[in-house]
């Protein structure tokens, strides 16, 4: 019976019929699915759970930037030298007073989940994998490569360089989404202020790489699951971007991977959590690399499967000072649906010829170079080429 079972499972067939529904995960729930799609499951091995032995063992960092804290000398460097701790021992922290309104928090958050709780009509005219528009919405950007899909929709849109134009959004969410990204692109350059300090470096060292110049918003929703132990929410995964703001909502889920063990992102009241991506960690010597990714196209299907957070390319430019850790998303358990906005600071430019490597600042006979030099031709050639097997690009350049 069980062969049977598995012989007549056709999942192309069934990829193509719930992509051509245009209501994504969303649209199951609406119609009263009790059982999770075939092609939604995950091995029990990505949906292994190993906690720490004891919950005090370790938590990720929280800094509060609110009051006189930046006029105070002792009080600023103390906050600069506990995020440069966080940076290089979990690649996360969160952020409370951080300058974002926290009635704008909440309004963008209701303006993620008005856009995917409109009715299938409404919804249906933005679907569609054309990563060239503007604005698109649809469920698992990488749905047809990925083993397994995750149990999430999402709408994305490029914010910077080239800001959208306000017609194009619709209108739920539109004068939310271009307020709370202002802020976001202020906080992203006050963050890479303080990063370069925690380096060692000027203070207008990253953002003078062009790190806070590109921003891409994916805004998630993640149904209530009715079998919640076979799929996830996004797979394991780290960020190939420089710097990753993250809004999430109540209902907690983000794990966060640290020597093989699963640490729960605790909710945190008007908080937004940040994460370093890959690129950082490795970091590039005369600019940044958002020139890393060939085409728009090949970031959205990458990061898509990877998901997001302190990223990939600020492991690669600092030589591994701040790390970027994988994380993921769980199955929504709850009985309403988690929302979540994420902001990548990174962006995909056509490559050039030129060599890139560490920055040569953080280089020294007793801490030499962990990259060799590469084009980024070379590096997106590599990604495209490995897959989306979950590991980092990163490991194929160490020296």
């Amino acid at each position: 019976m069980e062969t049977t079972k598995l012989a007549s499972y056709d999942r192309v067939t069934e990829l193509k019929a719930f992509d051509e529904t245009k209501t994504g995960v969303k649209g199951l729930v609406d119609a009263g699915v009790s059982e999770v799609p075939r092609i939604f499951h995950h091995s029990s091995l990505k949906l292994s759970n190993p906690k720490p032995l004891s919950s005090d063992f370790a938590t990720i960092p929280t800094f509060d930037l609110g009051g006189r804290v930046f006029e105070d000398e002792t009080k600023r460097k103390n906050v600069i030298q506990g995020i440069k701790e966080a940076s290089e021992e979990w690649g996360f922290f969160q952020l409370i007073n951080h300058g974002v309104p926290l009635d704008l928090l909440e309004r963008m958050k209701d303006g993620v989940r008005g856009f995917h709780e409109q009715p299938p009509e409404v919804r249906k005219q933005y679907y569609g994998r054309d990563f060239s528009r503007t604005f698109r919405y649809s469920s698992n950007f990488d749905l047809f490569s990925s083993p397994s899909a995750n149990w999430r929709d999402t709408f994305a849109c490029n914010i910077a360089p080239d800001p959208p134009k306000p017609e194009d959004l619709p209108q739920i969410c539109r004068d939310v989404m271009l307020e709370y990204t202002k802020h976001v692109v202020n906080l992203g350059e006050f963050l890479f202020e303080m990063l370069s300090e925690a380096l060692g470096l000027e203070p207008n060292h990253l953002n003078e790489m062009d790190c806070s110049k590109g921003l891409l918003m994916l805004n998630h929703y993640y149904p209530p699951c009715p079998q919640p132990d076979l799929t996830l929410g996004a797979t394991q995964h780290s960020d190939n971007s420089f710097l990753t703001v993250l809004l999430p909502d109540q209902i907690e889920g983000l794990q966060v991977n640290r020597e093989g063990y699963w640490y729960d992102v605790p909710h945190v009241p008007g908080a937004l959590v940040i994460n370093i991506g890959d690129l950082l960690q490795a970091s590039l010597h005369s600019q940044c690399l958002l020139l890393f990714f060939a085409s728009y196209r090949m970031f959205l299907l990458f990061v898509q499967r990877l998901y997001f957070i302190f990223g990939v390319v600020m492991q690669l430019i600092t030589n591994d000072k701040f790390i970027s850790l994988e994380h993921r998303v769980l199955a929504n358990r709850a009985t309403r649906a988690r929302v979540s906005v994420a902001c990548f600071f990174t962006t995909g430019v056509r490559p050039n010829p030129r060599l890139y490597g560490p920055i040569r600042e953080l280089v020294s006979e007793e801490n030499p170079p962990r990259y060799r030099e590469i084009t980024i031709r070379d590096y997106a050639a590599h990604v495209n080429a490995k897959g989306l097997d979950g590991t980092s690009a990163l490991l194929h350049f160490k020296i």
